[in-house]
């Protein structure tokens, strides 16, 4: 293979970028590790961004931008050798090895995969400025771009106005959210099905404000009868509702909750930090498109998270917390005496409960924008990469039905599998004991690693989808597995023997 041509810029702020010519191996997908020359072969067949051509051209553009301002001495306590920074960078790169392979669809565990090469390079040339998106005054170019993309996300869930910004978590998002619930119900309970992500339960606790789960229904949705009758008590000032329980990846059902909530006058918060971007599924006429009311409903919901570092191709942290009604801001005032001096806008840390964000987030959540862009029935769009996870799920499922080893747990609804193995007897401590032999064996195998996870389902859960499994413990860990790599759906069906074969070990 014939070697690339990369430039590599010396920054040293007393003259004019100097450059140097160097080669390495051509880079056509990953971040650049050779590979067997077979591999390599038939990398260089198949369309893309060569990754590691794209950032060298981050660094020389920021070096050209640095090269425009007056030149200055770097301090010497700043230097440090090629020799000690090559010692500490092989070992840097030697301890990376420990690493589950998480680019790969062998690993299909839990919500991992690399970030988009249009992100990483996105994020590594606005990280060398390292702007703050605090305030203007630290981050001119990345809040615009935060306000861009915040605006994307806003339509693609179809709200007509917004507030927002991005987060460094869905954590963090969810707590914006729930600390405004609170600031206009104060004394009001928050409720949140029994399936929704723990956090909420965590940052009612934060807040000091009552939380209250509600039962679910045979598929791990918010029973809204339950709720229902909870709401009918005077005690709830917002309902979580969840598109996409990280467990599961149930659906609730949000435009009923939201009739309900409506009745009541209850405020309606969505946690679409994993499932939001199938959003973009909602309505197709394929096998991935998905039924279109709760997605619809979001848009008259009063808040939203979503979490672009899952499924909108970006590195972690970077999440989103968005709000139907921006007069909601009035509640994050505050004065900051050494910010927000260089312009009138507003300024993001106006409206955010964090303080110091990347504004190399928004920076490769921009970039990733402008080429796949989050907007439904984009033929070239964000969706398709959902498109492919949702079908491998649903092509596994079918796998599951037909094999004498394994069994469904219940049908996906976004690209989360849960099964467990056939295991006689058929009880929920051999069902317990075998799924984690299996997950053991498949993540220790050096020759043909697999990586699953476990998720831990109550015996009641387990009967009312499978009552003729003995229940003789409260619990069973079940098998589940994660396709969100797009890759998974050319990959399923040899995933799905693996673990068939893992089963009868």
């Amino acid at each position: 293979m014939l070697p690339t041509k990369i430039v590599a810029v010396h920054l040293n702020h007393r003259s004019r970028a100097t450059e140097s010519q160097v080669t390495l191996p051509a880079a056509r997908r990953g971040l650049g590790i050779s590979r067997d020359p077979a591999a390599e072969a038939a990398m260089s067949r198949e369309p893309g961004i060569d990754l590691q051509d794209w950032l060298s051209r981050a660094v020389t553009a920021v070096g050209r931008w640095e090269d425009t301002f007056a030149p200055f001495d770097r301090h010497r306590s700043l230097h440090v050798s090629e020799e000690r920074f090559g010692a500490a960078f092989e070992e840097f790169t030697q301890r990376l090895r420990a690493n589950y392979p998480f680019f790969h669809p062998s690993y299909a565990g839990q919500m991992l995969k690399p970030p988009h090469p249009a992100a990483v390079a996105g994020y590594l040339a606005a990280m060398l400025i390292n702007p703050n998106n605090h305030a203007l005054d630290g981050s001119p170019a990345t809040s615009q771009m935060e306000k861009e993309v915040v605006a994307a996300l806003a339509a693609m869930f179809g709200f007509d106005e917004h507030l927002g910004h991005l987060t460094s978590s869905g954590t963090i998002a969810n707590l914006e959210a729930l600390y405004v619930a609170r600031e206009l119900h104060p004394g009001r309970s928050i409720a949140y099905s029994a399936e929704a992500h723990y956090t909420h339960g965590r940052m009612c606790g934060v807040l000091g404000v009552p939380g209250t789960a509600v039962e679910v229904d045979g598929s791990g949705r918010l029973d809204v009868g339950a709720l229902a009758a909870l709401l009918a008590g005077g005690q709830i000032g917002t309902v979580v509702a969840t598109t996409g329980t990280t467990g599961l990846g149930a659906i609730d059902p949000v435009h009923e909750i939201l009739a309900v909530a409506r009745r009541y006058g209850v405020r309606v918060h969505v946690d679409a930090a994993y499932g939001g971007f199938f959003t973009l599924l909602a309505g197709r006429a394929d096998r991935a498109g998905l039924a279109p009311a709760p997605w619809q409903a979001i848009a008259q919901c009063d808040s939203v998270v979503v979490d672009p570092h899952k499924h909108g191709l970006q590195p972690y942290g970077c999440g989103a917390v968005l709000f139907r009604d921006p007069s909601v801001g009035r509640l994050y005032k505050h004065d900051s005496p050494y910010t927000y001096f260089t312009s009138d806008e507003l300024h993001l840390g106006e409206i955010s409960l964090e303080c110091s964000r990347a504004g190399a987030a928004a920076a490769a959540l921009w970039l990733t924008f402008q080429l796949l862009p989050p907007r439904r029935g984009e033929p070239d769009g964000l969706g398709e990469v959902l498109a492919a996870g949702r079908r491998a799920a649903l092509d596994w499922s079918e796998l599951l039905g037909a094999s004498d080893r394994l069994e469904l747990y219940q049908r996906p609804e976004l690209d989360i599998v849960c099964y467990f193995p056939a295991a006689e007897p058929r009880s929920l401590a051999e069902i317990d004991r075998v799924s984690a032999r299996m997950l053991a064996d498949g993540m220790n195998d050096k020759e043909n690693p697999v990586f699953l996870s476990t998720l831990s389902v109550p015996a009641d859960a387990f009967g009312q989808r499978h009552p003729d499994v003995a229940a003789d413990r409260d619990r069973a860990r079940i098998l589940r597995s994660v396709l969100m790599k797009p890759e998974s759906e050319s990959y399923v069906a040899a995933l799905h023997s693996r673990v068939e074969e893992l089963a009868v070990r």
